[in-house]
């Protein structure tokens, strides 16, 4: 089966993921793979024209990665991890969707 996109993490993606408990990381993700083969908007869901979420529920923790899409590598399409968190409240808090607004400018700007 052809995935979707390919996944790029960024620093602080890997960062996140590494502090965790193995069998959360593992988690988190065997949900992005499933993700690459099937729309489900429960593991990836749009937050904006440009943000994403990558969401997971293990143990009673909303773990969350935020990404965007990158149409522009040659590699095909490309879905890039800005940055994760342990989301704690209804909605996805501002400073975070704005941190990922910054590393996509960031991003965009040095391609």
């Amino acid at each position: 089966m052809d995935k979707f996109f390919e996944i790029l993490f960024l620093d602080e993606t890997f960062e996140f993921l590494k502090n965790l408990d193995r069998k959360h990381y593992e988690k988190i993700l065997y949900n992005i793979r499933k993700s690459q083969l099937e729309h489900n908007p429960e593991l990836f869901k749009k937050l904006s024209d440009d943000i994403w979420e990558f969401r997971t529920l293990y143990q009673g923790l909303q773990y969350r990665l935020l990404a965007f899409w990158d149409k522009t590598s040659a590699n095909g399409t490309l879905v890039v991890s800005t940055h994760g968190f342990i989301k704690k409240t209804s909605k996805v808090p501002d400073h975070e969707f704005q941190k990922a607004v910054k590393i996509r400018a960031k991003y965009m700007a040095d391609k």
